[in-house]
């Protein structure tokens, strides 16, 4: 029993040895692949040396060239006289690159454990990861809400060229508190988009939804509000506040708001009350007709505009369509750049209607009244529309709060001259809460750019 119990255990460790040496020879072959920007400047740095080396022996008369070359040959005549040189050559050959391996790998092994001091990725994945994603398209991504949050934790993993444009239309909560007694713009959904394009999500997303249960004045607050309005206070501007978090939080992207002046929404219902405030809107209960925000014709960031006529990709939303997505298009400057661009454009669908915004809209109803709000231009090329209908536990849950799922009426959208992308991207929580799927939307947002962008 014994000696079978030994067998095994040296086969386990056999295996575990052979696997960790495939490990390590996979790593090593990353190295070689192409655009790392690393191979040259190691062997650049080698050159260096040995001519600093040989121009010093030159200075000192020391007639390097002639010493070396005696030095070569009568190397080589003690190893000939005791080897063939088909046995010599390859072994002085294998003892040249065993050196620079071993050299190399103590080299990378000091820099991983500065860089990585927890050991968690090595140096090589970090390095290929950083050179897929900052080669990856520039993608703009307008709206606000927890929807645009939950879009770019998967778009982050595609690309770190990303410019979320985020409204700051926000007054009820947190938000509205701050923007009331300081007189800042609302941090609400910038803070959420920060969270969600952070290195360390998890964490900084919990750190950032943190919210006081007591103490004067904090109770309600969330912990990411108060720091980017701490923030605000020491530079100057929202924007300045967001570029710095993003700086300290190791942020893949960038978040700007639309504008940075205050922004209040209003909206005309069709019993022809008129609703002043973000948070008030969908609480009145009404159709809305007609939207718009006091000032007028606010100014865009000029950082929004510039990102959007750089973008190679747009899109627009999800989110709660007149409170997140509509409020940045009421930006004029933000419309006529979307308008301009030739970079496909596609808009995301909710999956289920909005009690006091949407009740009983198709996507048809969604992309008229986007188009309404910026003078019946075509703003997007395509828009995107879950494919299958949530559960009956969903189903339930949501008719109880007068939400349904979004109709497609097919012939309605065609006329109105958008493509239909049609692609499974529900997320179901276990109380039926139906969500976007952040990877598998992101997956389909990709491949769709991929084929619309070859194809122009």
């Amino acid at each position: 029993m014994s000696i079978g119990f030994l067998r095994q255990a040296l086969n386990a460790l056999q295996k575990q040895s052979r696997g960790r040496t495939s490990y390590r020879v996979n790593q090593w072959f990353k190295w070689l692949s192409p655009g790392l920007s690393i191979k040259r400047w190691l062997l650049i740095s080698l050159g260096g040396v040995l001519l600093a080396i040989l121009g010093l022996a030159i200075w000192v008369k020391l007639t390097p060239i002639f010493w070396m070359i005696e030095l070569v040959r009568g190397f080589l005549g003690v190893i000939a006289g005791i080897l063939p040189n088909y046995i010599s050559g390859p072994l002085v050959l294998l003892c040249g690159f065993l050196l620079i391996l071993w050299g190399q790998t103590r080299t990378v092994g000091s820099i991983t454990r500065v860089l990585r001091p927890d050991g968690e990725e090595e140096l090589i994945d970090m390095l290929l990861a950083h050179r897929r994603l900052y080669r990856g398209p520039k993608i703009v991504v307008i709206g606000g809400g927890t929807g645009l949050s939950t879009l770019l934790r998967g778009l982050k993993t595609y690309s770190a060229n990303i410019t979320a444009i985020v409204t700051v239309a926000d007054d009820g909560g947190s938000s509205g508190r701050l923007r009331q007694e300081f007189g800042v713009l609302p941090p609400g959904d910038i803070r959420n988009c920060v969270a969600a394009l952070a290195d360390e999500e998890k964490l900084l997303t919990e750190l950032f939804q943190y919210r006081f249960k007591a103490g004067d004045g904090l109770t309600g607050h969330s912990f990411g509000n108060l720091f980017l309005t701490a923030m605000t206070d020491i530079t100057g501007d929202l924007e300045r506040a967001v570029a710095a978090s993003s700086k300290v939080l190791a942020v893949r992207g960038q978040v700007l708001p639309a504008t940075l002046s205050d922004v209040r929404l209003w909206a005309e219902l069709d019993d022809g009350r008129r609703i002043e405030g973000e948070s008030s809107i969908p609480k009145a209960g009404g159709k809305i007709v007609k939207i718009g925000c006091m000032p007028a014709n606010p100014p865009a960031l000029p950082a929004a505009i510039k990102a959007i006529k750089e973008a190679d990709y747009i899109i627009i939303g999800p989110g709660s369509l007149y409170t997140s997505l509509i409020p940045n298009l009421l930006v004029p400057d933000i419309a006529d750049a979307i308008a301009k661009t030739n970079a496909p454009r596609i808009y995301i669908c909710n999956i289920m209607t909005q009690p006091g915004e949407t009740q009983g809209y198709t996507v048809a109803d969604h992309i008229q009244a986007i188009d309404m709000a910026c003078g019946e231009r075509q703003l997007f090329d395509a828009v995107l529309v879950h494919k299958k209908s949530p559960s009956e536990k969903s189903l339930l849950r949501y008719a109880q709060q007068n939400s349904h799922p979004v109709f497609l009426d097919r012939e309605a959208v065609t006329q109105l001259g958008r493509r239909i992308v049609l692609a499974n991207i529900l997320y179901e929580d276990e109380i039926g809460c139906v969500r976007h799927n952040p990877q598998k939307l992101a997956r389909v947002l990709l491949r769709w750019y991929r084929g619309a962008h070859h194809g122009k």
